[in-house]
């Protein structure tokens, strides 16, 4: 099986290319803007015909798009969520490979839970802010193209390379710096939230499965548990070996602490995962315990 994977130098995008070359049956070629890349090619700003055409040379099987970002302003998010997305759509359809397209989309665009709900596939999807709106597009252009696909509505993943922008890579930070400097008190916000946590190479696992698959349409990728962010951040501290206090920051109105949860979505939000189970054969097989001890085993050894 060939297949074409958009993005393999994000997050994500690695943990499905490393799933991807376990796989003999399967023949990977990575386009992205990363000198990594075996294509060099930015989606945000690349036309459709150009890409079209390397599809025509490639003829993939499959195309895995795991690009996008999540940071900046609500042009950049839709440059590299929305407009980047319309771009693959397009040269898909003028492209003669006649390829499945499987699209990485997020729990962000769902918006806001009911407190103690699962979210479903068929919740009426309202973004919370422009990096849900963005993905929400995308996942709209994706379904509206005509083309043989499914979008994967990835929740909170986390593992090994979370990223320090990221909320759980930022506890993993603060925590690092607080043990190197000898910090009795680890000072953290926004832990009242509760999120679906998932492990990034249950999602490569969830991807792969997808890319076989005849499923359409949108499909949850979560535990199905919500957990809150406080007992995350416990969680950590003991994987680190850390007896200090930990200290939560007021995070209400004219505090001085940081931001809330950035994700748009609230206090709750929790997957329903059914459907994953019953059309791609997928369940989670990685306990938060080890995505944390992995998550701390690669912040100790940051510089």
């Amino acid at each position: 099986m060939r297949v074409l994977l958009l993005g393999a130098d994000g997050f994500l995008g690695r943990h499905v290319a490393e799933r991807l070359l376990a796989d003999p049956a399967v023949q990977l070629t990575a386009l992205g803007r990363s000198d990594d890349a075996d294509v060099r090619f930015d989606l945000a700003s690349g036309a459709p015909g150009v890409l079209a055409r390397f599809l025509d040379a490639v003829h993939p099987g499959v195309v895995i798009n795991c690009a996008g970002t999540t940071r900046g302003g609500a042009r950049e998010l839709t440059r590299q969520n929305t407009v980047a997305v319309a771009t693959v759509c397009e040269a898909m359809r003028r492209s003669q490979a006649d390829a499945r397209l499987v699209q990485l989309g997020c729990g962000s665009e769902y918006g806001p839970s009911p407190q103690g709900a699962s979210t479903g596939e068929d919740a009426v999807p309202r973004p919370g802010g422009p990096y849900g709106v963005s993905k929400l597009a995308a996942t709209e252009l994706v379904l509206s193209s005509g083309l043989d696909a499914v979008v994967l509505r990835v929740f909170s993943p986390v593992g090994p390379g979370t990223p320090t922008g990221a909320p759980l890579g930022r506890v993993a930070e603060t925590l690092r710096r607080a043990m190197q400097n000898g910090d009795g008190e680890l000072k953290l916000g926004g832990l009242g939230v509760q999120r679906d946590f998932i492990d990034a190479r249950d999602v490569a696992r969830a991807v792969h499965a997808a890319s076989l698959s005849a499923a359409q349409g949108v499909v949850n990728i979560g535990s199905g548990r919500a957990v809150r962010m406080r007992e995350m951040a416990a969680a950590l501290a003991h994987v680190a070996g850390y007896d200090g206090a930990l200290h939560e920051l007021d995070d209400g109105p004219g505090s001085a602490g940081p931001p809330p949860y950035p994700d748009g979505c609230g206090g709750w939000q929790q997957a329903d995962v059914r459907t994953a189970r019953d059309r791609l054969g997928w369940r989670p097989r990685i306990g938060l315990e080890e995505s944390l001890a992995d998550v701390w085993m690669e912040a100790a050894c940051r510089v």
